[in-house]
């Protein structure tokens, strides 16, 4: 009987996590959200945590009078949701949505608490720091994103981390694969948001139609797989049945497959080292029919190089191209900029910050406040 906290408990992976704790029969310890009261109330009635925290104060107030007939402890803001973080349980999920989600995951490792991440702008921004708190506590950082999972899955066994060759990261090509540049120029937020394949939140499903989604995604490889940026290739395959693959020293490449449901990584995150019967469906290949795949389109999808330079630099630009594209995602589903804009305005990003080798949070924090502040300044001028 594991106790588990869910941050994000609300969205997508939240909800999912909360159906795979209910086959385990797993105990909730806490809930954190954003601004969704009516979906965190009926969670609180249902798995009755001991904490709850809503991003929004607003919407803390609101809950703390819808629950007020409960033992539940109501807290609001950063401060409340890092609270959930520590809270007493045998490990977390955070699947809280951008840069928001990097101090609940500092809190969570500092407290020693094992780590399910669905939130790869932790990595992203803060990797060095992240790790290294894991490495200070021993505390296991577990990976939930589908492909980062599937690497993970591949590396169990008798095989030596050292024999690693090469990490292949999938993508499914989102919904504008085979798109030119000048298609895309006039794409709506509505296709965009119109995924093949996979059922996820807006910001998420945005960053797949421009490809940013597998750049961040590299980024986050490089640091949970201790392999260089050069070594993670990433291959277009449209049905997302291979959720990824490896590449050992003498060739051979090892893949993880299954029917695209996030019920899978998430179990196994929990679960670990232990595999259990899944909620998810079997998968047969003769109904599928075929596998295939190609080579990403880097000149149409031009994020993923943005975040392999990124990365290369090191330091803050990592964090950089990540607040910029948060920024931007979020302009574009306001229908304040264009799509192809969301690209530029990471590329602009990219030197919007010093050459640092170490940082600390305050200064990926701030990092983060002053990128935020110039892709603003310079979308507005775009359309103007």
């Amino acid at each position: 009987m594991k106790t588990v906290t869910i941050l994000g408990s609300t969205g997508s992976i939240g909800v999912q996590s909360l159906d795979v704790t209910d086959k385990m029969g797993y105990g909730i310890a806490a809930l954190a959200a954003n601004t969704d009261v009516n979906t965190m109330e009926k969670q609180i009635r249902k798995y009755r945590p001991a904490v709850a925290a809503m991003f929004s104060e607003g919407a803390a107030r609101e809950l703390k009078i819808r629950v007020a007939d409960l033992p539940v402890k109501v807290l609001s803001g950063r401060e409340g949701v890092c609270e959930c973080a520590v809270s007493d349980c045998d490990i977390v999920i955070n699947s809280i949505v951008g840069m928001a989600g990097l101090e609940p995951t500092l809190c969570t490792l500092i407290k020693g608490t094992d780590l399910a991440l669905a939130n790869k702008e932790t990595l992203v921004a803060g990797g060095e720091i992240v790790k290294k708190q894991a490495a200070l506590t021993g505390a296991a950082i577990l990976p939930v994103d589908s492909e980062h999972s599937a690497v993970f899955q591949c590396l169990q066994g008798m095989n030596a981390k050292k024999e690693l060759k090469r990490v292949i990261l999938t993508a499914s090509g989102g919904p504008f694969f085979g798109r030119t540049r000048k298609e895309l120029e006039e794409v709506t937020v509505q296709q965009a948001l119109n995924h093949p394949n996979w059922s996820m939140g807006a910001k998420i499903t945005v960053d797949s139609a421009s490809m940013m989604n597998k750049g961040l995604e590299l980024i986050e490889a490089v640091h949970l797989f201790d392999v260089r940026s050069e070594d993670v290739s990433v291959v277009i395959h449209r049905e997302s049945i291979v959720h990824s693959m490896i590449e050992y020293a003498d060739n051979s490449v090892i893949a993880q497959m299954g029917l695209p449901d996030m019920r899978i990584p998430i179990q196994y995150a929990l679960t670990y080292p232990e595999r259990y019967e899944s909620p998810v469906g079997q998968l047969d290949l003769c109904k599928i029919g075929k596998l295939s795949f190609y080579e990403p389109d880097y000149e149409t999808f031009g994020c993923i190089n943005l975040c392999r330079k990124a990365i290369g630099m090191g330091g803050l630009h990592p964090a950089a191209v990540n607040s910029a594209n948060e920024e931007a995602n979020r302009l574009f589903r306001e229908g304040k900029i264009r799509f192809l804009q969301i690209e530029q305005l990471v590329s602009q990003a990219l030197y919007d910050v010093p050459q640092k080798d170490g940082f600390t949070l305050e200064d990926v924090l701030e990092a983060d406040r002053e990128v935020r502040r110039l892709t603003n300044e310079r979308a507005k001028k775009l359309n103007n």
